[in-house]
């Protein structure tokens, strides 16, 4: 049983997703300062000289009630952030090198034969039925 759970843990994917998901972690820290510090002091002051930011209070005074737009598009510009970073950074790389190896070792990738058209299925359905029809007394 421990031989079998050290060979799931060894395995390539699962070492490559486990620092992703530190990496992911710290980076995610990186980009919420980015855009805490940064982008929503920007967001706020198109709200006007209300310090609460993009948005407005359905009920004027209660603050539980504020509609935060300004949060919303943060977190908007955060997923674009990570996820460009995360193509560009990773997945792209990763191609390119899926890439050159594929070439490197003579790899092919498979050519895949094209679809039969309908007049060729048709064909091919009549011919079967002519073969297999039983012979006229």
């Amino acid at each position: 049983m421990l031989q079998g759970f050290k060979e799931f843990i060894m395995r390539g994917n699962v070492v490559d997703l486990a620092v992703a998901v530190v990496i992911g972690g710290a980076f995610t820290a990186i980009v919420t300062a980015f855009s805490d510090h940064l982008i929503n002091p920007l967001i706020a002051a198109l709200g006007g000289s209300d310090v609460s930011g993009l948005g407005f209070a359905i009920i004027p005074g209660n603050d539980s009630t504020f509609l935060d737009f300004g949060a919303v598009i943060t977190a908007a510009i955060n997923f674009l952030i990570i996820a460009a970073v995360i193509y560009f950074v990773i997945i792209t790389p990763m191609n390119k090198l899926n890439e050159l190896m594929s070439a490197r070792l003579g790899v092919k990738e498979d050519e895949e034969e094209p679809a039969p058209t309908d007049v060729e299925l048709l064909t091919e359905i009549r011919d079967l039925l002519r073969s297999s029809a039983l012979p006229e007394k």
